[in-house]
């Protein structure tokens, strides 16, 4: 048996016990399945089970009432007393709040582990739920779902006009008016219609690896997502009905980006660019996918970097010899719609290392690398201070992408360049992967990256990752590490899960927290003196103890003596780091480099002394 419910068929005891001998694996409170089990598999077979077990005065709704089982995106529709959504790895159980006086059916559902039975909507509910305004409910069941209930209600009520009597009669009860009204229009519709076409909707192909997995409509008015049949692991979903899916939105340009492009919105931002980061391509046409380069690694930047030094070439943008400002040259490049778009505030550069180790733009290249220019006004020297905070998470522990200081022409400070480790590493390489931030997988925008708990990021974690434990003590390892060296902008999108799928695969293979990326000591730069971290660790942002850190690992469900052992191996690593270090030298901005990197080591060690107190 792949499946356990304490309670059902397990007892509290031995899920303990198979738990900590290994033998089972923890999804989340009284569900185990074999640990050497294909537990995406085993979650989606049992999806109804599941359901059933957690929230057992719900019933199946919209299309998993028609399907008795999650949709082909691996979401399960529920409808109870709340509205909430739960995930457990790849499946995602969508629950609304049910109507007063709902109309149910009972249902049998098989999964391998024998009959049960489960109420769900019945046909003239299910029909009235296809009608519902911004309802993801509403958004599972298709057209040719659609139709198949009004076929089925037709036979059984002998009419149109019958029918949607005996629809209204349900819609009253429940004051779905406006379903109802939806619902008879249908119903009632005449046999042959024209459909007037707005000229501002349109649809785009999204694609992944150069495959597409669905497509991507506005009407004028809202967004529509709809998966393709083969599309692979479910990747992209559309929460919220009629709003761009958080996956989509979590790609688009923020801070400076966005306004070098002046996009009026998001509809333009999408038709303005092709390539963007978790090798996703959004095109009009499906023949422009063939014109575009894949993004695959071929060029270690290990390879050209010295003493943390890219001893490559650079040719990508500079300040040019008419005076041009750095800003502006980088924004032409931005012009052409093939040159990948990058989120986050901070200005970036995509950028290709070729076999030869030269640096160049990557419009009409492979996008391999990110290049991190200088700031102005008292962020000159934040690429070395990344640098360093790259380099101490390494020597901390944490899973960190390759990164060097590049030497900048025309007088201008150091930039950093780092390696993505979001993309193919050969040409045999067939992995399909995806790096998802978790303001995506928590469902919220990006603008409230800053709205969360590292408890919360933990909860996420425990119920997606392949390897939750291990996860979860990276996380702690990284929440740690971000207050000793005093990252305040350690938010939401700067955590992500790395989903790694292969051809063929109807889930993901793995799904892991993420190496360390855009982490760097902000209480040095002007104003930020006093900053605090981005989220909230055991309710407090500032003057954080070791006891919150355990208290941390309490919350997460960690064993107190693997929490204390990473904890202690976290803060003897980084302390020995810190007098190791060695920074990159650069005859002209040695000085400045230096004295920024000792004020930021100054505050790491008296952040590891008040610690270990």
């Amino acid at each position: 048996m792949g499946l356990h419910l304490v309670g059902e068929t397990i007892d509290k005891n031995r899920s303990h016990y198979g738990a900590e001998t290994g033998k089972l694996l923890q999804l989340m409170r009284g569900i185990y399945v074999d640990a050497g089990d294909d537990v995406e598999a085993t979650v989606l077979k049992h999806a109804v089970r599941i359901a059933r077990y957690l929230y057992p005065h719900t019933y199946l709704a919209a299309a998993s009432a028609l399907l008795l089982g999650p949709t082909r995106d691996a979401r399960l529709f529920s409808s109870g007393r709340r509205t909430q959504r739960t995930r457990i790895r790849a499946l995602e159980i969508v629950q609304n709040q049910a109507p007063p006086h709902p109309a149910l059916d009972t249902a049998v559902v098989d999964d391998g582990m024998g009959e049960f039975r489960i109420h769900v909507s019945g046909l003239r509910q299910r029909f009235l739920e296809a009608f519902r305004l911004r309802s993801e409910h509403a958004a599972s069941i298709d057209e040719t779902m659609r139709e198949a209930l009004a076929q089925r209600l037709l036979e059984e009520y002998g009419g149109p006009q019958q029918t949607a009597d005996a629809v209204w009669a349900l819609a009253r009860q429940n004051e779905w008016y406006r379903e109802g009204e939806h619902a008879e229009r249908f119903l009632l519709r005449p046999a042959t219609a024209i459909p007037a076409r707005n000229q501002a909707q349109f649809d785009l192909i999204v694609a992944w690896h150069g495959a597409p997995v669905g497509s991507l409509g506005h009407d004028g008015f809202e967004w529509r997502w709809l998966p393709t049949e083969d599309g692979g692991p479910p990747l992209i979903r559309q929460t919220i009905p009629g709003k761009l899916p958080p996956f989509l939105a979590s790609l688009l340009p923020e801070g400076w980006l966005e306004a070098v492009l002046k996009n009026p919105d998001e509809r333009a931002e999408l038709r303005s660019g092709k390539r963007y980061l978790s090798n996703i391509t959004i095109v009009e046409r499906k023949g422009e996918l063939a014109t575009l380069p894949p993004d695959v690694l071929t060029t270690r930047l290990e390879r050209y970097t010295r003493d943390g030094l890219f001893v490559g070439v650079y040719d990508g943008p500079g300040r040019g010899t008419i005076d041009e400002s750095f800003e502006r040259s980088l924004a032409r490049l931005y012009e052409q719609p093939d040159t990948p778009r990058l989120s986050g505030v901070q200005i970036k550069a995509p950028m290709y290392l070729d076999a030869g180790g030269r640096l160049s733009a990557s419009s009409g290249n492979p996008f391999t690398h990110i290049l991190k220019p200088a700031g102005r006004s008292g962020f000159e020297s934040l690429p070395v201070v990344e640098w360093m905070a790259l380099a101490l998470g390494r020597a901390t522990g944490l899973p960190a992408p390759t990164s060097a200081l590049v030497p900048m022409p025309d007088g201008m400070p150091p930039a950093l360049v780092v390696e993505r480790f979001d993309i193919r590493e050969g040409l045999n390489d067939r992995r399909l992967i995806a790096l998802e931030d978790l303001c995506s997988v928590l469902d919220l925008p990006p603008d409230a990256k800053y709205n969360g708990t590292i408890e919360r990021v933990g909860r996420a974690i425990r119920a997606l990752s392949t390897a939750p434990e291990e996860d979860l003590l990276m996380l702690l390892r990284r929440a740690l590490f971000a207050w000793l060296i005093a990252d305040g902008d350690m938010h939401l999108k700067n955590l992500a899960l790395l989903k790694i799928a292969h051809p063929g695969d109807a889930v993901f293979r793995e799904v892991r927290l993420s190496p360390l990326y855009d982490a760097v000591t902000t209480r040095i730069f002007p104003q930020l003196g006093n900053d605090r971290m981005a989220i909230k660790l055991n309710g407090k942002d500032d003057h954080l103890r070791r006891s919150d850190f355990r208290a941390l690992a309490a919350t997460m469900g960690l064993k107190a003596g693997d929490a204390d052992a990473v904890i202690g191996d976290a803060i003897a690593r980084l302390g020995d780091a810190t007098e190791r270090l060695l920074l990159p030298q650069f005859p002209d901005y040695r000085d400045e480099s230096a004295a920024i990197t000792d004020r930021a080591l100054e505050i790491v060690r008296a952040r590891l002394t008040s610690i270990a107190e």
